[in-house]
């Protein structure tokens, strides 16, 4: 499957290739914009083939007269991969995410990917988005942006949003219950990013930025979450290092 967001004009990601006197927390800004398709690609092992099953899970889950929505959508990646895979009639995908910069950007990527199903960006809130007769729901590496306190009202919005046989797909990154377990996977995802090209200090740099910001739980934090807002048929699907991908299932 082709990424619209991996062009041949697409940006390096080098915002933090040079030494910072002070580490701010990290925000989706006009500068992230300029270089998240090569920083998602280069930082998220795995990411091109989980968006590849995307039209493969809109074939198995979306129903014809229904919604799918893209929460925490940035360039709208999720959204074109399940596109392609929709060949119900009457379905419309709703593209959602809080930064300007990002829906303005994932307007232009998605014009340009015209298929019979109608595709809606707009900047909101999810915490505060109304979500109704859908048959799918994605969050892509959403969740862990939100406020801990909010996830579990999010997640049975969601559930209450869904067609029943509807599904929830979720990818995160994961914290491990085993401290061995996580600091090994935190060590193989630091040599993934190196493999790509990243430098000790960027990847130093980037882990202080998201400290305060990109908060973990663990598989069994998000499956008891997932089961509390209703979802009886929960699993995980896909994982490569430390990040995860669950189908929810009402």
């Amino acid at each position: 499957m082709n990424n619209p967001e991996n062009k041949d004009t697409t940006i390096q990601d080098q915002l933090y290739s040079w030494p910072r006197e002070a580490i701010t927390d990290f925000a989706f800004d006009e500068s992230v914009v300029k270089v998240f398709a090569d920083m998602i690609g280069r930082s998220v092992p795995g990411y091109a083939t989980l968006l590849s099953m995307f039209p493969v899970l809109a074939r198995y889950f979306v129903t014809a007269d229904s919604r799918c929505y893209d929460l925490g959508c940035s360039l709208g990646a999720a959204t074109l991969a399940i596109q392609q895979g929709i060949g119900e009639p009457g379905v419309e995908i709703i593209a959602v995410d809080n930064s300007l910069a990002m829906v303005e950007k994932c307007r232009s990527l998605t014009a340009e990917h015209q298929t019979k199903t109608d595709v809606t960006v707009m900047q909101a809130d999810i915490c505060e988005l109304d979500i109704c007769r859908a048959s799918l729901v994605i969050m892509n590496f959403t969740l862990q942006f939100i406020a801990e306190e909010l996830r579990q009202s999010l997640i049975k919005k969601i559930y209450t949003g869904l067609k029943t046989g509807g599904a929830f797909v979720l990818s995160e990154k994961i914290k491990s219950k085993s401290s061995a377990e996580h600091e090994r996977l935190t060590s193989l995802h630091h040599a993934f990013k190196k493999a790509n090209g990243y430098s000790d200090l960027e990847i130093s740099q980037k882990r202080s930025a998201l400290e305060n910001v990109l908060i973990a739980e663990t598989v069994e934090q998000h499956i008891s979450r997932l089961k509390l807002a209703g979802f009886t048929e929960v699993f995980v699907w896909f994982q490569c290092f430390n990040f995860v991908s669950f189908i929810a299932i009402k």
